[in-house]
């Protein structure tokens, strides 16, 4: 058995690890290397510059505050997606009325209801970003509209059109497209979780408080953790809600410039991929830090059953 194992694991592994290194690899490591030249992107002709695209990149204001809208975006949307994956998760499954002699249950009709959780995932995200956009319409716009048709109408607002508003706007839609998936996810773990364990825990008399935080929670840790990482990296993208519902695109007053569509603006408005691909460089080292931070504050005893 062990005779030409190695030839054998290499045969195997070859042409999935080229394919990566062709289009993954590859594209990072040109991108790192177009960051350091005046280049273009629209000639074959640039020059080395060195250093100069970042010692730009660290002296722009629009950058930086691109920046800090996107760890904005990294605090808020994984933390309150998640949290609602998981509240909405637990309700399904566990908070349910005892019944046919099971101290435990979901809710009734929970498949229904996962169903149309998951819906927004299945729509595209420029479908999902015209919903909203009309939505938001302070003219004709539905949430204004309900707003007035309840009598709170000095709650109308220009949402888009507020700089102080626009960027959370963007976030209750990213929030709203992306906590079905995480519904569906955690009930597919929850329900993995023997059923014993909350009965035990009921018959000792800990509420369903108790049992998310020292039964549900975890045992779900190590999927929480996936999810927190894959949100983060949805997070510092958000170039397609930016570049569809905002106004400017990116506006109003670059209240929501994020650094994917910076990298946009540069490559294809201004035509300066070098500091493009130099954002680029940028958003894959905070892109780095944040997973591993997150892999190291999530870091704990795997629980098994």
């Amino acid at each position: 058995m062990q005779h030409g194992k190695y030839r054998f694991i290499a045969g195997f592994l070859a042409l999935p690890v080229i394919l990566y290194a062709v289009f993954v690899i590859s594209p990072f490591v040109q991108a790192i290397y177009y960051s350091f030249t005046d280049w273009t992107g629209l000639s074959s002709d640039f020059t080395m510059v060195g250093f100069r695209n970042y010692d730009w990149l660290l002296k722009d204001d629009l950058f930086w505050k691109a920046v800090g809208h996107n760890v904005l975006l990294l605090l808020v949307v994984p933390l309150v997606t998640l949290g609602l994956g998981l509240f909405f998760a637990f309700m399904l499954n566990v908070g349910g009325r005892g019944r046919k002699n099971a101290a435990v249950t979901g809710v009734r009709g929970s498949s229904v209801y996962k169903v149309i959780y998951f819906f927004p995932q299945v729509l595209s995200i420029a479908i999902v970003a015209l919903l909203f956009q009309f939505t938001y319409n302070p003219r004709n716009g539905a949430l204004n509209a309900f707003l007035g048709g309840i009598g709170l109408d000095a709650l109308q607002q220009q949402w888009l059109a507020d700089p102080k508003l626009a960027l959370w706007c963007l976030m209750a839609v990213m929030v709203w497209s992306n906590v079905g998936f995480y519904v569906v996810l955690f009930s597919a773990g929850m329900s993995s979780i023997p059923k014993d364990f909350y009965e035990a825990a009921l018959l000792d008399g800990a509420n369903r408080v108790n049992t998310f935080f020292r039964i549900t929670l975890p045992l779900l840790w190590d999927t929480v953790q996936t999810g927190w990482i894959y949100m983060g990296i949805i997070a510092l993208d958000a170039f397609a809600i930016v570049q569809i519902m905002t106004v400017g695109p990116a506006g109003p007053a670059d209240s929501t410039q994020v650094l994917g569509y910076y990298v946009y603006t540069k490559t294809f408005h201004d035509g300066q991929a070098g500091r493009a691909t130099t954002i680029g460089v940028a958003m894959l080292i905070v892109t780095l830090i944040f997973a591993v931070v997150v892999g190291k504050l999530g870091r704990r005893e795997r629980l098994e059953y």
